[in-house]
């Protein structure tokens, strides 16, 4: 039986754990992202503090409705992330507005570095994540409904009406989501054996899906 002594280290060697792991406080009052500079260490290094201006706080691109007619899935994502605003930098935060055509998609995809909750600002949508043990967890959402997406988990978001759109407001917990796409990432990067034998699939219906998800430089 452990004693009190060996009970005390091992809460102790736990608590110390803890805080090595967890996010470091702040340590200026903004660290505005210096998005000309190259040089990142796990982020943006920041702006000289007499360079800051309100400005990098600001950001008007999740007003208006983006243009869906031109999307292939017939939804647009508006990301309000450190790139846009750079005054997020270090903040562990951020926004999108996503637009959805009738019957418009979010297609399956995943964020690596942040969990997602929406806001339902106009329509009705079939929203849901796949857990790592393959079950779908989903729901149909309307006006004014919120909906958890648990980090790093595939999700997808679908607009249910044939007539009319929908939007969404997403927040997330972190500066800088990141966002992997499944169809793009897998047919834009595997090689073709590998996708073969993954989906049971000739290298024809390979070539054919291949050719709308360019692989990238």
């Amino acid at each position: 039986m452990m004693s009190i002594a060996s009970h005390l280290v091992v809460v102790v060697t736990m608590l110390v754990a803890a805080v090595a792991v967890a996010e470091s406080d702040m340590l200026q009052d903004v660290c505005v992202a210096d998005l000309s500079n190259a040089v990142k260490v796990n982020g943006y290094t920041c702006k000289a503090s007499t360079q800051v201006t309100p400005e990098d706080f600001y950001f008007q691109g999740l007003a208006s409705v983006a243009v869906t007619s031109n999307s292939s899935t017939g939804s647009v994502v508006t990301g309000a992330n450190v790139e846009k605003l750079p005054g997020l930098n270090t903040l562990g935060l951020s926004m999108s507005r996503i637009d959805y055509a009738p019957n418009g998609l979010n297609p399956p995809h995943m964020h690596p570095r942040a969990s997602e909750i929406i806001f339902v600002l106009e329509g009705q949508l079939y929203v849901g994540f796949v857990t790592t043990a393959g079950k779908l967890i989903a729901r149909y959402l309307n006006k004014g409904d919120v909906f958890v997406f648990p980090k790093g988990l595939l999700h997808f978001q679908k607009n249910t009406a044939k007539s009319a759109p929908a939007s969404v407001l997403a927040a997330f917990d972190s500066q800088l989501p990141g966002t992997q796409s499944l169809v793009a990432s897998l047919f834009g990067a595997l090689p073709d054996d590998i996708l073969g034998k993954a989906f049971q699939i000739k290298p024809k219906q390979i070539k054919k899906i291949k050719s709308r998800f360019p692989a990238k430089k």
